[in-house]
């Protein structure tokens, strides 16, 4: 009996795994070596070998290899605002700004 794995059940290494192939299958499709494409993307090749066999990557290497492939459609589909200000960065501002004077209020003592 065959058994189709649902897309949420893979786990960790085997996402690092398929994203790295797809990373790998778009450098070859645009005719890069690896060198040049750490290049482009400035990191070290290392960085690039590490990402497309999925032996670990940070979000950064991810960011500036995605740029350098001209593929930041990928990044934009993770966000889910569509464009908006997410509620955390309404908040974030909501910090920033400066808090209103209040005035204090007089004690009444009875």
């Amino acid at each position: 009996m065959v058994t189709i794995m649902n897309i949420s059940q893979r786990t960790t290494d085997e996402w690092e795994t398929g994203i790295g192939e797809q990373f790998r299958a778009l450098r070859i499709q645009r005719g890069l070596d690896q060198e040049t494409l750490a290049t482009m993307a400035s990191i070290s090749r290392g960085a690039v070998r590490n990402l497309e066999t999925g032996a670990g990557s940070t979000l950064k290497t991810i960011v500036k290899v995605t740029r350098a492939l001209d593929r930041t459609d990928w990044l934009d589909t993770l966000d889910d605002t569509g464009g908006e200000i997410s509620p955390i960065e309404m908040l974030r501002q909501q910090r920033r700004e400066p808090k209103p004077h209040q005035r204090a209020r007089r004690r009444t003592d009875a």
